[in-house]
């Protein structure tokens, strides 16, 4: 897959270097800066000056003065040059002889008496390990010996430092630091020269094919290997890359970071040192040299030299780009951080990734663009403007320039192709979702979420309430004629609601409920909007839509008031007394609202709960004069009434027993009033012999007494056992109602009460029950209160000891005893006592008691004072 890394840029001219001379060839070559030196196989010396120009059409190019050409003297060809630019000096290999020449003047430099001959090859340490900056570190192989010798140049001499055997004769060699890669007839090997360490590397026949040695970095090197390979070995004989593959007759090699350049006999390729594939191939008959000098990559041919002018990478890269070969651009971006500035480093490779993403989204690899956009910090208006009409129309927002990517819009991406907009609109959910929820949006939030709404609205996504109901930005002017435009009337309402537009919401809310507009986001809408209401501040607003709530549902309506606060001292809460006379027109919701009152709220106020007992009692005695009404609804409704009048002590007892006083079957809601009114009597009465429900009359018993002591409520069921042995009333006495009572309340009753009020014919087997119960009832009181009993004699007899403990004995006062606080004898029998029994006198320790110790205080007030 090719790239154009390198354009060939000539440098010397054939005729600057041959003149008129045919035979010419060119041997050699070393480059300095801006000074290029040729040998020639005439043994001469060529030094020219460099010169980089730009063209009118911005290319580089190059124009070569020729300053100075010297002649050698050996009539042989000049094999090899090597600069050593801190000396000023120019190392010369020709025939077989190692010299050094002045850089500038090319005259021979002295070297001190040693001579370097029979050398076949040399090369320059350029990791140097000696530390001196004016000398020159060399390996140089001689003819017909397995050794290397290592050397010093310096500006007056040469200096042999070290001979380092080898197993075979060296053909070609580089030196890093103190590792040499060695091309020996047959393999390549690695020697430490400072360790004597060795490497053998793999197999070679330099007879078969010229080696190829090249120092490639620190530890580094590039070698040719059979095959036609290019491999890397490190210093420990490793290869950390895999190689390059190249022509098999391969001559020569350079390197330009990222980028390995061969030579052979028809081309110069350019192989990735970062995917190892051929990026560029470049025609080059009659190629004879190539060299790397300092990033400068110098060709030549017998007669001419050229320069390979690299590429600016960010030309490579966007040529890359260009071909949509995403990860090549990328991997060579990354590579690019070596020879770029930091900050400019940065720039691009943002900018490099989201082309790349722009690419791999116009190719629907969404995983991948969204990456992309992420790593490279895309501006997400970027994408946003892809689709029409998505950005607000007050978006001040301008595409790159240069653009990022060739699509002028979603249409000219997708052709028409409906699957492909929804699947680019579903990654746009994904992405501004993603986008939404982190920082990246800080600066235009507004142009997200309107495009965020726009896209939910138009395709019916789900999100589109969320994103309402959530914190957003969503612009009203360009919003609310889009959610229009689709029919999105509940969504349009939550948005004027979010702009706080409540009137305009419920408006619309309203509309759709009542059929003039078609939405059916929400089929609860009419639940949704009393629940609104029924927290909204807007007193005013929640007045006005009331009657039509109620109107529609009482019973959900009123809930507009039941979920409200009921405090009269917050705003934007209601008067419970406003709200009943509101009601007053709708009888069901007046009554559920005095049910949320009374029951739910439990508002302790006598109107309301008067009021709902009224309401309760007409509802029942409306069922009982309709003919229609069913025992079930006659049921329901005498049970609310049962509950409250049983639960409440607040309403008006005298009000509700008017009201239902003449009515034959509201009995038991009668005898519950009386008992209110503490007249038991007439409500065992109405229980007894008018409704004749014992059960009844023994459960009003336990309700009328269960906020009672044991003794009320002792006297209370006595009063229910005269009752049902009255012989008086029509009927006569109900014996056996009596008998199941006492059996089944015996632990209720006084027994001795009861049995005088027995009749004397009443049989002891009926009352066994009853006998039973109170005879364990009497034993158990009088065991626990023999307990009781012992307890406290127990108790007072251990207060008794506890005194006895702290009295003493008696107090000996005499004429000849002294007062212990004032050492003056007793003249009379007062006296007080001390802990320990020792006497003083009263009015020593009025004076003293107070400069006595906390803790004598303390012991002192757990004795008797004796006097």
């Amino acid at each position: 897959m090719s790239v154009k890394a390198f354009e060939l840029v000539p440098a010397v001219e054939r005729e600057q270097v041959m003149g008129e001379k045919v035979r010419i060839n060119i041997e050699c070559i070393e480059c300095c800066g801006v000074h290029l030196y040729l040998g020639t196989n005439d043994c001469f010396i060529h030094h020219f000056l460099l010169e980089e120009r730009t063209t009118s059409k911005g290319k580089l190019a190059y124009n070569a003065q020729k300053l100075l050409h010297k002649y050698l003297g050996l009539k042989k060809p000049v094999a090899e040059l090597k600069a050593a630019s801190a000396l000023e000096r120019l190392i010369v290999l020709c025939d077989s002889t190692i010299t050094v020449v002045d850089m500038v003047t090319l005259e021979p430099v002295p070297t001190g008496g040693t001579k370097l001959k029979g050398v076949t090859a040399f090369c320059i340490n350029e990791n140097p390990v000696t530390g001196d900056a004016f000398c020159v570190e060399m390996a140089v192989v001689l003819a017909r010996r397995r050794a290397v010798q290592i050397c010093t140049v310096h500006e007056d001499r040469v200096q042999m430092l070290k001979e380092v055997t080898t197993p075979e004769q060296p053909c070609a060699l580089s030196l890093d630091g103190y590792n040499i890669c060695l091309a020996l007839s047959t393999q390549y090997m690695i020697l430490n020269y400072s360790t004597g360490a060795s490497q053998d590397l793999f197999p070679y026949d330099c007879e078969e094919r010229k080696p190829i040695v090249k120092r490639i970095g620190r530890e580094e090197f590039l070698l040719a290997a059979p095959g036609g390979l290019g491999m890397f070995a490190n210093a420990e004989g490793i290869s950390q890359r895999a190689p390059v593959s190249w022509s098999e007759s391969v001559i020569a090699a350079a390197v330009c970071f990222p980028y390995v350049v061969a030579l052979d006999e028809g081309f110069v390729t350019v192989h990735s040192m970062l995917d190892q594939q051929l990026k560029q191939t470049l025609s080059f008959r009659d190629g004879h040299l190539l060299q790397d000098f300092e990033g400068k990559v110098v060709l030549a041919s017998s007669k001419a030299v050229y320069i390979l002018v690299p590429l600016p990478l960010e030309h490579q890269i966007q040529d890359l780009l260009a071909s949509h070969r995403v990860e090549e651009a990328l991997t060579l971006t990354e590579a690019a951080q070596r020879n770029i500035p930091k900050e400019k480093y940065q720039t691009l490779h943002k900018r490099i990734l989201q082309q790349a993403g722009f690419i791999q989204f116009g190719q629907l690899q969404f995983l991948e663009a969204k990456e992309h956009f992420r790593k490279g910090q895309l501006d997400v208006r970027e994408l946003i403007s892809l689709y029409p009409l998505l950005l607000p129309a007050s978006s001040s927002f301008t595409r790159c320039h240069p653009p990022l990517h060739e699509f002028a819009d979603l249409n000219h991406l997708t052709q028409g192709d409906q699957e492909k907009v929804q699947r680019f609109k579903r990654f746009l959910f994904s992405y501004l979702h993603e986008v939404r929820s982190s920082d990246s949006a800080n600066g235009f939030r507004e142009d997200v979420d309107t495009a965020l709404l726009k896209l939910y609205a138009e395709t019916g996504h789900e999100s589109l309430l969320d994103l309402l109901a959530s914190d957003n930005a969503c612009l009203l002017a360009d919003s609310a004629p889009w959610l229009e435009k689709h029919h999105k009337y509940f969504a349009l309402g939550l948005l004027y609601h979010y702009n706080g537009q409540d009137s305009a919401a419920l408006q619309m809310w309203v509309k759709i409920v009542s059929g003039d507009l078609q939405d059916s986001t929400r089929p609860d809408l009419f639940e949704y909007v009393v629940d609104f209401l029924s927290f909204c501040s807007n007193l005013d607003l929640v007045w006005r839509h009331a009657a039509w709530a109620l109107q529609k549902d009482q019973k959900i309506g009123v809930q507009i008031f039941t979920k409200r606060p009921t405090s009269e001292e917050k705003t934007g809460q209601l008067n419970p007394d406003d709200v009943i006379t509101y009601l007053q027109k709708h009888s069901q919701a007046l009554l559920l609202y005095l049910e949320h009152l009374v029951l739910e709220k439990r508002l302790q106020e006598e109107k309301y709960h008067t009021h709902l007992a009224v309401l309760y009692a007409d509802r029942v005695l409306g069922l009982i004069s309709r003919p229609s009404a069913t025992d079930d609804q006659l049921s329901a409704a005498r049970q609310k009434l049962q509950r409250l009048l049983k639960e409440s002590n607040l309403y008006r007892v005298q009000l509700l027993l008017s009201k239902i006083q003449d009515s034959g079957m509201l009995l038991l809601e009668r005898a519950t009033l009386h008992g209110k009114l503490e007249e038991h009597d007439k409500a065992l009465h109405i229980l007894v012999h008018q409704l004749k429900d014992s059960a009844a009359a023994e459960e009003y018993c336990s309700w009328a007494s269960a906020s009672h002591d044991q003794s009320y409520r002792q006297n209370l069921f006595h009063q229910l056992l005269s009752v049902y042995l009255d012989p008086d009333v029509p009927g006569g006495a109900q014996t056996v109602a009596a008998v199941d009572l006492l059996n089944r309340h015996a632990e209720v009753f006084d027994a001795v009460r009861v049995l005088k009020l027995l009749p004397e014919e009443w049989s002891l087997p009926l009352l066994r029950p009853f006998l039973c119960g109170a005879l364990r009832a009497s034993v158990h009181a009088r065991c626990t209160s023999q307990i009781a009993v012992g307890l406290a004699r127990t108790q007072n007899l251990q207060l008794q000891h506890d005194r006895l403990k702290y009295r003493g004995g008696p107090i000996l006062v005499s004429e000849k005893k002294g007062c212990q606080l004032c050492h003056n004898t007793f003249s009379e029998p007062d006296c007080a006592c001390l802990p320990g029994g020792t006497p003083v006198h009263i009015h020593c320790v009025a004076k003293k008691a107070l400069n006595l110790p906390v803790e004598h205080q303390h012991e002192n007030a757990h004795r008797s004072n004796h006097t």
